[in-house]
């Protein structure tokens, strides 16, 4: 998925359900099953509103406030385990943990900084695979930071677009709420100040993980404190989710992977597109934006030689003005992959093809590439424990590795 750009319900998270997902049209393509864990319950207190935690004292037998601490303790403070909630009695605390509850946040296996400040974090996972987020901090004109969390959704992605390093190193299953609410936080903590935009572009595809998407968007704005316009969800098109996505009438930004401007095109560089053709796409993009009044974002990944052409453009720009107004198009030059045939095109094609855009009254910019020397810019993101586990030793990762690093 796509990395960097500027998250209703809440039960409580319950066990995943094994299936298979078959997307259908024209050809069938099967989504690999979501594989039920065994650590997958409702006992995480990451994740629960406010209202959930005053519940869960009271059912312990204590005073409502009591749930009030513990969101203070968990959204501001940050405390990790439930034995260092220290203005908890402690027979509360013993309750909770009899209760078989726990925090819910993982050790950092390893955490690399490229030399633009971009840093990019491994957390090691209850089944000891390792999730990658990526922290952005980019500085205005007036000195202030703005800080964008990019956060993962899946272990891996079974969609496996052709210029993406997290589809080639295979698919493992999806993240539960609390494991994509904890990427923020573990952001935050590293960098020594709040997270000001989410954007779902890490590993894996959002809309084939919908409701813990959703669930982890509820309380990154209601308990984190991150406005609904500060977050985007990104897809490269899973069919019947964006009218989904619709319904809940959020106020983020729906960015859609493209690529292509065109079906045969699409379908080369992204194997999926067969079963979502892009004329039924850009239907459910023009009736989420009638429904939410939220202007679409397109990304498009510009691949040298094959998709990069004023010829594109113009064809791009054409099929926009077909399915209404006031789209934006983001442009990303490829970012160099392992294994990959692909190129990055020169600044004057990205500059040509972002003028022919805007020359026909598209509006487009140009995405800064950040981290690529920590292998964390756009479409960089993979590690060789998505797919098997870390082995476990004695050493455990976790106990050897210290507490997130202060970046000064």
């Amino acid at each position: 998925m796509a990395l960097l750009q500027y998250a209703y319900s809440v039960p409580l998270a319950r066990a995943m359900r094994s299936r298979s997902l078959t997307i259908s049209s024209r050809a069938a393509v099967t989504v690999p099953s979501v594989k039920k864990l065994p650590h997958a319950d409702s006992h995480v207190l990451l994740g629960m509103s406010e209202l959930e935690l005053q519940q869960l004292a009271a059912d312990l037998g204590q005073e409502k406030y009591r749930g009030k601490q513990l969101h203070h303790l968990l959204y501001k403070r940050k405390v990790k385990d439930i034995e260092d909630f220290s203005n908890l009695p402690q027979a509360f605390r013993n309750n909770l943990r009899d209760a078989g509850w726990r925090v819910g946040r993982s050790p950092v296996h390893q955490a690399v900084t490229a030399a633009d400040g971009t840093v990019k974090i491994l957390l090691k996972l209850d089944d000891n695979r390792l999730v990658e987020t990526v922290g952005i901090p980019v500085k205005d004109d007036k000195g202030s930071v703005r800080l964008t969390a990019c956060v993962s959704s899946q272990v891996g992605c079974p969609l496996r677009c052709s210029f993406c390093a997290t589809g080639k190193g295979g698919f493992s299953r999806n993240l539960q709420r609390h494991e994509i609410i904890e990427q923020v936080l573990a952001i935050e903590e590293l960098f020594q100040q709040r997270v000001t935009n989410v954007v779902f572009m890490g590993m894996g595809e959002p809309m084939l993980n919908l409701k813990a998407v959703l669930e982890a968007h509820r309380c990154l704005n209601k308990d984190v404190q991150i406005g609904q316009r500060m977050i985007t969800i990104s897809t490269v098109g899973v069919p019947n989710t964006i009218k989904k996505l619709a319904t809940h009438k959020l106020q983020s930004t729906l960015a859609v992977s493209l690529h292509a401007p065109n079906q045969k095109l699409r379908e080369t560089i992204v194997p999926s597109a067969k079963s979502y053709p892009l004329h039924a796409i850009m239907k459910d993009c023009t009736d989420y934006f009638q429904e939410t009044s939220r202007r679409v974002t397109f990304e498009y990944t510009l691949l040298a030689g094959v998709n990069d052409t004023v010829e594109h453009a113009i064809e791009l720009a054409e099929l926009l003005h077909e399915w209404g107004r006031g789209y934006h198009v983001n442009l990303i030059p490829f970012n160099p992959i392992e294994g990959s045939e692909y190129r990055r095109p020169y600044r004057k094609a990205v500059a040509a093809f972002e003028a022919a855009l805007e020359s026909r009254k598209i509006t487009a910019s140009v995405r800064q590439t950040r981290g690529l020397d920590a292998s964390a810019a756009c479409g960089q993101l993979r590690n060789e424990f998505q797919k098997s586990p870390l082995v476990a030793d004695n050493s455990d990762s976790s106990q050897s590795q210290p507490d997130i690093p202060v970046l000064c």
